[in-house]
């Protein structure tokens, strides 16, 4: 499958990336369009699988992707995916996010969806 290119240039569509994969990981799910969630849904669950086999070269790996973010309890975003995400779907082969169709946003009357982790 190919990359969607999102209308930016390649920096630009990392850095969005980047950013919108450390919030779904710090808080659960996030709402964006519908072509961003669907190809940010390809970036989180490649950063869950990594993450699933814990070791110090898969930390730094993640480490290097997500922002450094921390929540309202003091924990970064890498401490919450190794912790408490990753855990959760060691039973689990993969598709661990949900995208959701909302609507059209009222500005633009682009298709809205939102992304979850399942």
């Amino acid at each position: 499958m190919q990359n969607r290119k999102l209308g930016r240039k390649a920096d630009h569509r990392r850095a969005l990336l980047r950013t919108m994969a450390t919030q779904v990981i710090l808080n659960g799910k996030i709402s964006t369009t519908e072509m961003k969630a669907k190809e940010l849904r390809t970036v989180v669950d490649g950063l869950i699988q990594t993450a699933k086999e814990d070791s110090v070269h898969n930390r730094r790996l993640v480490a290097s992707y997500v922002r450094n973010i921390t929540r309202k309890d003091g924990k970064t975003a890498v401490q919450v995916l190794f912790e408490e995400v990753a855990p959760k779907y060691q039973d689990r082969n993969g598709g661990y996010t949900r995208v959701t169709k909302q609507g059209y946003r009222r500005g633009d009357n682009a298709p809205v969806a939102t992304i979850e982790l399942v």
